[in-house]
């Protein structure tokens, strides 16, 4: 047995052939509570429950941004990634939020039943699409998730029955004899 020395895995190199931008299985989440029926609240309280929504969101989002610029310090292009992805869907949900809380807004004032009930819906369950993206985004790990301690010593075990010589570097051809031609020609 043979040790060849210590093995400090620094940054990018040990993920040189991995493309991993989130954790591989994210852990079960408790089950969401279930949504209120739409027609259950009030008006007044749909409103309310809108615009505490909507803060809830804009705080998501920032705290999403926050991961986006972290990964951008770092220079670590994995995690810039996967939180990027999460930031763009956020931004999404809450473009999409935003006009349901307006039409909301507007059902509520006009006491249409049926469109205020759908744009509270909408509001709702953006909520909850936000709030698992921004678990995710917290999930999202990169390049530097893979340092180890710089002390980690490796040993290797050479098979006896290997060919020596190192394999990257050839024997250079062997040398060419050229024979000269005959003095005369024989007919």
């Amino acid at each position: 047995m043979r040790t060849l020395g210590m093995l400090a895995v620094v940054g990018g190199l040990f993920t040189s052939g991995m493309a991993l931008a989130q954790a591989p299985a994210p852990l079960p989440r408790p089950a969401a509570p279930a949504l209120d029926k739409a027609g259950d609240v009030p008006d007044s309280q749909k409103l309310e429950r809108s615009t505490q929504a909507l803060g809830g969101m804009r705080e998501a989002l920032r705290q999403v941004l926050e991961k986006v610029e972290e990964a951008r310090r770092t220079k670590d292009v994995v995690k810039l990634n996967c939180a990027n992805e999460k930031l763009t869907q956020i931004k999404g949900l809450l473009r999409i939020s935003e006009q349901a809380d307006v039409a909301l807004q507007e059902a509520v004032s006009k006491s249409e039943a049926a469109p205020g009930e759908h744009e509270f819906t909408k509001v709702m369950i953006a909520q909850q699409k936000v709030g698992q993206l921004r678990s995710e985004a917290e999930e999202c790990i990169g390049q530097l998730a893979f340092r180890t301690d710089e002390n980690l010593f490796v040993e290797v075990e050479e098979p006896d029955n290997l060919p020596g010589g190192d394999p990257t570097r050839p024997p250079p051809p062997p040398d060419l004899i050229v024979r000269p031609p005959p003095a005369s020609p024989v007919d």
